[in-house]
């Protein structure tokens, strides 16, 4: 069942990409998706992903009540939530530098244990006095400081590891546990924990998940010998980092369809994060369970789409299919925007959900595959920080735009546009050129 572990060092992604199309086809594989867990270095690697996730949702849960303990309201929370978005977005591009210039396995521990530290000062504080605003503001700003180094590290760190056959299953795997649990599990577990507990208590468990990460990622062994021409930079900074933003702008399907996910993010995120709990209240009800099945059924369709993506093998014609699910999976925002029924509402989020995800795990391999692999932490920097750079205005604009246009416009905008820029992508990096010239079978 487990491939020899020789098989990871295989040729860089280009080389290995240019087979002939019309190759053996590929049996149908049923363990597929779990075949990764049968590298020892990836159940280890993905073990601790698993725990952290867990952890990231908990912390969502207790970071809110342990500001509330803290006196804190709205204007706090949002402080503390924004330090949390600073250090994400602060430490993005840097992530990527870093992961390609040292041990990526150095990195991922060292974030795993300073998670478990900063956690930790929540529950010794918390021991013996109040956990203050100041202190949780540093944590959340470290957790997501963190989070910039340690999945540019992630990325880069996979295809070191695994066969390039076995990259969409294990980017399947992470994305089908991380709604599950970061939407889920985690909040649920939380809010069980918190009704007998306080906030410092309950962060407990927390700092024990990061503990466990740390203490499973020992166990991670060193990466194989790298190629010569992946050997960690010598050159300086500002020289990395211009190689990955001149690789990006010259490699169209790339670079096109970073700007599609940007202006994806900037139409879909705040009607989706801002507009929707209100719209469910005027149109559905005031409960607060009503808004938080909703996002219950979205995250579900995420798992539902990493779990089929990656049992399958990859498309043929994968970055086609990539944009078009993207682009047509926003098409359910026009029933949102019209629909007072709620199994509609659920329906359309579960589609939505479903879409994103299944379109991010065929990205994930993509960037694994096809990026060369000395470049890989940075390019997967450049995408996470791309991505995220517009979201803050996209939600930022979504309140004062309902305003003076219609909910019901904003939605039905939300679910043509992204359709609109997927098409523009494909047409303008000719991608279904690009996809025949380079096919990646495994």
């Amino acid at each position: 069942m487990t491939e020899p572990e020789a098989s990871a060092s295989a040729p860089a992604p280009e080389a290995s990409a240019a087979l002939p199309a019309d190759g053996p086809a590929v049996a149908k594989d049923r363990w597929r998706i779990v075949r990764p867990l049968g590298h020892r270095d990836f159940r280890a690697l993905f073990s601790a992903v698993v725990l952290s996730i867990f952890a990231a949702g908990m912390w969502a849960v207790v970071m809110v009540y342990a500001v509330i303990a803290a006196g804190g309201g709205p204007l706090q929370l949002s402080l503390v939530a924004a330090a949390n978005a600073t250090g994400l977005l602060a430490c993005a591009i840097p992530g990527g530098i870093v992961a390609d210039r040292v041990s990526r396995r150095l990195i991922v521990r060292m974030v795993s244990l300073a998670d478990f530290l900063a956690i930790s000062s929540v529950v010794v504080v918390g021991a013996f006095g109040e956990v203050g605003i100041p202190q949780l503001t540093i944590v959340a700003f470290v957790l997501g400081a963190g989070a910039g180094f340690f999945f540019p590290a992630y990325s880069a760190i996979l295809p070191r590891i695994l066969p390039p056959g076995q990259l969409l299953a294990a980017n399947g795997l992470e994305g089908a546990i991380r709604p599950a649990l970061q939407q889920a599990a985690g909040p649920a577990a939380a809010g069980l924990i918190l009704a007998a507990l306080i906030p410092a208590q309950a962060a407990i468990v927390i700092a024990l998940a990061h503990g466990a990460a740390f203490v499973i990622l020992l166990f991670l062994r060193p990466e194989p010998v790298a190629a010569e021409h992946e050997e960690p930079s010598t050159r300086s900074v500002m020289h990395d980092l211009r190689e990955a933003v001149v690789f990006t702008v010259r490699t169209p399907w790339l670079l096109w369809t970073l700007l599609f996910a940007t202006m994806w993010v900037l139409v879909v995120v705040g009607p989706e994060e801002v507009l929707l709990p209100f719209l469910t209240r005027e149109r559905i009800g005031e409960d607060p369970r009503l808004f938080g099945f909703l996002l219950a059924v979205y995250g579900a369709g995420g798992v539902a789409g990493s779990i089929v993506v990656s049992s399958l093998p990859l498309p043929r014609r994968y970055l086609t299919t990539m944009n078009l699910v993207w682009g047509i999976s926003t098409l359910p925002f026009i029933i949102v925007g019209i629909t007072d029924q709620y199994w509609l509402l659920l329906a359309s989020l579960f589609v939505v959900g479903f879409g994103f995800s299944y379109g991010n795990v065929i990205w994930g391999t993509l960037l694994q595959r096809r990026v060369p692999r000395h470049m890989l932490g940075r390019i997967s920097s450049l995408d996470f920080f791309v991505s995220l750079a517009l979201m803050p205005l996209s939600m930022a604009v979504a309140g004062p735009l309902a305003e003076v246009v219609p909910i019901q416009t904003i939605f039905i905008a939300a679910g043509i546009l992204p359709l609109v820029f997927g098409l523009i992508a494909i047409a303008a990096a000719r991608m279904p050129k690009d996809e025949i010239a380079h096919p990646l079978t495994d």
